[in-house]
């Protein structure tokens, strides 16, 4: 696996009942900025990415849509809090191939277009010590 490591934590998710709510509070409290925010209809979520104003920190928070999202199901089972930390990767296949022969549990067996335009995939908590882990592949332009 040499050729696909982990960059760096890309940011925590906090799964949140009121998107704006919860950036009110980042910015006001903590100093976060809002650097996106987007509509992920496939997934049933509203995001926002804070960005610590020295911008080594991203936060997302995910807000569901609809009652059938799965941060819907997330928030009645555990309410507000952490949902999932990002892990920054290159060459996401390869990654998950590796964990494969590993006999890693994956959510996803083969990558997919996520939020800001990068390719996700998620591993089963029950593989990662119980944390819902996400690997994010982002655009050349965007690193």
């Amino acid at each position: 696996m040499s050729e696909s490591k982990v960059r760096k934590i890309n940011h925590i998710a906090l799964a949140v009942n009121s998107l704006s709510e919860a950036e009110n509070l980042y910015v006001n409290v903590l100093g976060f900025e809002v650097e996106h925010r987007e509509v992920i209809e496939d997934q049933g979520v509203k995001t926002s990415m804070l960005l610590s104003r020295e911008g080594e920190t991203s936060i997302e928070l995910l807000e569901p849509l609809d009652g059938s999202s799965p941060i819907s199901e997330f928030l009645l089972k555990r309410g507000e809090g952490i949902h999932h930390i990002c892990f920054e990767v290159e060459n996401i296949e390869n990654y998950l191939e590796h964990m494969k022969l590993l006999d890693i549990e994956l959510i996803d067996e083969s990558p997919r277009i996520g939020a800001y335009g990068a390719t996700v995939a998620f591993i089963h908590p029950k593989s990662m010590n119980g944390v819902l882990v996400e690997l994010a592949e982002i655009p050349k332009e965007k690193t």
